[in-house]
C-alpha cells in the first residue's frame, strides 16, 4: 500500500507549482489594448461603478430592513474599510499597471492558486454586479410605467414560486445588458465616452436630490415616536455595512483599467482616492436626506428615493429622480462589463483559463470573446435571479479580494525584488548577489511562500539590510530570526495574523449567539486571540521593508493591511450561512476548473525546466562500504551508464 502514497518529493514539487508567482515582463507599459485613458476618464469610471443601484436601492432597502436612519452608519464603516482597501489597490495599481485588479496582485506576490481563485471569485462579483444593477433598473423604469411591465410579464408570461428566484422572469433587464454588451465591444474610447455622459447627468440629478431632500427634510423622523435613529442596534448597523459593501465595489474598475491608463503610476491612485471620496460622501448625504423626508419605516425599498418626492407632493421631482437613476445604473453596467472581460484576459493570457479569451480584437483592442460570453451570462443572471440574493453573494465575493489583496500588500512590501539571474561565471558558480537588485529597480519578479520549498544560499550584509531582513534593532532579541531566508518570517507571520483575525472575528460574531460561551471563556479567547494577531503584526513591523519606490505607497504598512484584514473578515462572518454555502459551491467549481485545466496550461507552468530522468549505479567494495553515483543518462552516442569513468570516478576506502 506504501508503494501508492505520494513522496515526498513529488508533494514538493506539487506545492511549488501551486504557489509559484507570475513573471512580469521587463516593460510593464507594453500591451496590445489602447492606453487612452486619463486621469479623469478613470475618476468618472469609479464613480460611475460606484454610484448607481446602491445610492437608488440598496440605501432604501438597508434602511428599511436592516439599519433604520442608522444607515449612515454603515455607508461610513463600510467606506473606511472600502478606503483601507482601496490604497491597497492604489499602489498595486501603480506598480503593477497589468490588467487582472486583485487576480493580477494576488499572482504576482501570494501564488498561483490563490490567484486564481481570487479571479474566479472576481468573475462572480462582477456578474452578479451587472445583473443585479440591471435589475434594479428594470424596476425602475417599470415604476416609471406604473409597473405595467411587471404586470404584463406575470400575466402573459407567469410568475416563479421558488427560493433566490425572481418572482418573474426580468425580460428588460436582460435585454438592457445586451445593449450595453454591443457598446462596450466597440472599445474604450466609446465606453469612456458613453460613462462621461451618464455620469454628468447622475451628478447633476444627486445634487438635486440634496438640495430639495434638505429642503424637505423633517427631524421628527429620526426621534422615538418613528422608532429612532438605530433601530436595530449595533447588531443592525454591522449587518447594514456588510450589505452597504455593495456600494463601493465599483473601485477596482479603475484597477482593472490600468493597462489602458495612460499614466498609470499618478492616474490610479488619483483616481481611486477621488472616485471614493466622492462616492462616500455622497452615500452618506443621500442616506441623512432619504430618512429625514420620509419616515425609514415607510420606505419603498424597491425606488425609495422616488417614491419619498411623490408622497411629499412632489410627483415631478419622483420622475425626474427615476430617470436620473437609470442613468446612473447604466454607469454601473458599463463599470462591470468593462471590468469583467479584462479580468477574463488577464486569466486567459496566464494560461489558467480558457485560451479564446485571451484574443483582442485587432481593430477594437478590446477582449470581445469575453464581453459578449459575459454579457450573456449577465443577461442569464438578471432574468431568473433575485437582487437580494444577489447583492450578499456579491458581498462575499468582494470582502475575500480585499483580504487577500490586503496580505498581498504585506507580503510584496517585505520581499526583494529579483530579475532572472545572469549566466553563471567561470567555475559555474554564480555570484552570491546575482539575483537581487536594489529595492528601487525594476519590478520584475517577486518572491512567494513557495521559497520555503527552496534551498537557498545567500550571504548576509550587516551593512545593509534588504527587504524582508530582521532591523537591526531587534536582533540582539531575536536573533534566532535572522537565519532565515529574507520575507520567509514575514509570510509566516501573515498566515499566523490572518489565522488570528479569523478566530478573533468568529468569537465576536458567533461566540454569544450560536456558541453559548460563558463570560470568562469568551473573555480569554478574545484576550489570546487579540495577543496573537498583535504579536505577528509587531513581528511584521520588526523586519525591513521596501522604500523609496518612486509609485504610490500605502502609509502605515502593515497596521493598515492588516485593519483592512480584520474589517474584512468581520463582515463576511456577518453574512448568512447559506451565502456561505452558495461561496463553497462556487469555489468548488473553480477547483474543478483549476485542476482540470489551469495548472496545465499555466504559463508559468510552461517557464519551468523540465526534471532530467537519472539512474544510480553502486559499486560494492570488499570491505563492504557502498559508495552511490547519481549522473544523468547519457545519449546512445555516449558511453554506457554502467562503465565506470576513470577521469572521475575516485574510490574512497
Amino acid at each position: 500500500m506504501a508503494r501508492w502514497l505520494p513522496r515526498s518529493a513529488d508533494l514538493t514539487r506539487f506545492c511549488q507549482k501551486l504557489n509559484r508567482v507570475k513573471t512580469l515582463e521587463d516593460d510593464m507599459m507594453e500591451t496590445s489594448f489602447n492606453r487612452c485613458l486619463s486621469t479623469i476618464d478613470l475618476t468618472l469610471l469609479g464613480i460611475g461603478g460606484m454610484v448607481g443601484s446602491g445610492l437608488y436601492v440598496l440605501t432604501g432597502t438597508v434602511a428599511k430592513e436592516i439599519a433604520g436612519p442608522a444607515v449612515i452608519v454603515s455607508f461610513i464603516i463600510a467606506g473606511f474599510a472600502s478606503l483601507l482597501a482601496a490604497l491597497c489597490y492604489a499602489e498595486f495599481g501603480a506598480r503593477v499597471p497589468k490588467t487582472g485588479s486583485a487576480y493580477m496582485f494576488t499572482y504576482v506576490s501570494v501564488g498561483e492558486i490563490w490567484a486564481f481563485l481570487i479571479g474566479w471569485n472576481v468573475l462572480l462579483e462582477y456578474m452578479i454586479g451587472g445583473a443585479a444593477v440591471a435589475r434594479a433598473w428594470s424596476g425602475y423604469l417599470d415604476s416609471i410605467f406604473n409597473h405595467k411591465i411587471k404586470n404584463f410579464t406575470e400575466t402573459h408570461v407567469g410568475t416563479w414560486q421558488v427560493p433566490f428566484l425572481a418572482h418573474y422572469p426580468d425580460f428588460l433587464a436582460a435585454a438592457i445588458l445586451l445593449v450595453a454588451t454591443a457598446f462596450i465591444s466597440f472599445g474604450a474610447k466609446v465606453s469612456s465616452w458613453l460613462n462621461h455622459v451618464f455620469s454628468a447627468i447622475s451628478m447633476g440629478v444627486i445634487l438635486f436630490i440634496l438640495i430639495m431632500g434638505f429642503v424637505l427634510a423633517q427631524p421628527k423622523n429620526w426621534s422615538a415616536q418613528e422608532g429612532g435613529f438605530a433601530p436595530y442596534g449595533l447588531s443592525g448597523i454591522m449587518a447594514g455595512t456588510a450589505t452597504c459593501f455593495y456600494a463601493f465595489v465599483g473601485f477596482d474598475v479603475i484597477a482593472a483599467s490600468s493597462e489602458e491608463a495612460r499614466n498609470p503610476q499618478r492616474a490610479v491612485p488619483r483616481a481611486i482616492a477621488f472616485s471614493l471620496g466622492l462616492a462616500t460622501g455622497a452615500y452618506i448625504l443621500v442616506s441623512v436626506v432619504l430618512t429625514l423626508m420620509v419616515p425609514w419605516h415607510t420606505l419603498d425599498p424597491d425606488s425609495a428615493l422616488a417614491d419619498a418626492f411623490y408622497r411629499r407632493g412632489y410627483a415631478w421631482a419622483g420622475f425626474l429622480v427615476a430617470a436620473g437613476s437609470i442613468c446612473a445604473m447604466n454607469t454601473v453596467l458599463l463599470s462591470n462589463l468593462f471590468s469583467l472581460p479584462r479580468i477574463v484576459y488577464a486569466m486567459a493570457e496566464d494560461g489558467l483559463f480558457f485560451q479564446v479569451f485571451s484574443r483582442v480584437h485587432p481593430r477594437t483592442q478590446v477582449p470581445v470573446v469575453g464581453i459578449v460570453v459575459f454579457g450573456l451570462l449577465m443577461a442569464l443572471l438578471a432574468l431568473v435571479f433575485d437582487l437580494e440574493a444577489l447583492v450578499q453573494f456579491l458581498s462575499i465575493g468582494t470582502l475575500l479580494a480585499y483580504t487577500f489583496v490586503a496580505a498581498s500588500i504585506i507580503v510584496l512590501r517585505f520581499q526583494q525584488q529579483k530579475v532572472d539571474a545572469p549566466a553563471p561565471a567561470a567555475g559555474g558558480r554564480p555570484s552570491p548577489q546575482s539575483h537581487e537588485v536594489p529595492s528601487t529597480g525594476e519590478l520584475k519578479e517577486y518572491e512567494s511562500f513557495s521559497d520555503k520549498l527552496q534551498l537557498v544560499d545567500r550571504d548576509k550584509s550587516k551593512e545593509h539590510r534588504e527587504p524582508g531582513q530582521l532591523k537591526a534593532a531587534f536582533e540582539p532579541y531575536l536573533e534566532f530570526l535572522s537565519d532565515f531566508y529574507p520575507g520567509e518570517v514575514v509570510t509566516v507571520a501573515v498566515v499566523t495574523l490572518m489565522v488570528s483575525a479569523i478566530c478573533l472575528c468568529s468569537i465576536l460574531v458567533f461566540g454569544n449567539t450560536h456558541l453559548h460561551l460563558p463570560t470568562w471563556s469568551y473573555s480569554l479567547l478574545l484576550v489570546l486571540f487579540s495577543l496573537g494577531f498583535l504579536l505577528s503584526l509587531l513581528l511584521i513591523w520588526a523586519h525591513e521593508q521596501q522604500h523609496g519606490t518612486q509609485t504610490f505607497q500605502i502609509p502605515l504598512v502593515p497596521l493598515s493591511p492588516a485593519l483592512s484584514i480584520v474589517l474584512n473578515i468581520y463582515l463576511m462572518l456577518k453574512l448568512s450561512y447559506m451565502t456561505w454555502l452558495r461561496f463553497a459551491v462556487w469555489l468548488l467549481l473553480g477547483l474543478l476548473v483549476y485542476f482540470g485545466y489551469g495548472i496545465w496550461h499555466s504559463k508559468e507552468n510552461l517557464r519551468e525546466p523540465r526534471p532530467q530522468r537519472v539512474s544510480a549505479r553502486y559499486v560494492v567494495f570488499p570491505s563492504g562500504s557502498l559508495e552511490e553515483r547519481v549522473q544523468a543518462v547519457q545519449p546512445s552516442s555516449q558511453p554506457a551508464a554502467g562503465l565506470p569513468d576513470t577521469d572521475t570516478d575516485e574510490c574512497k576506502r
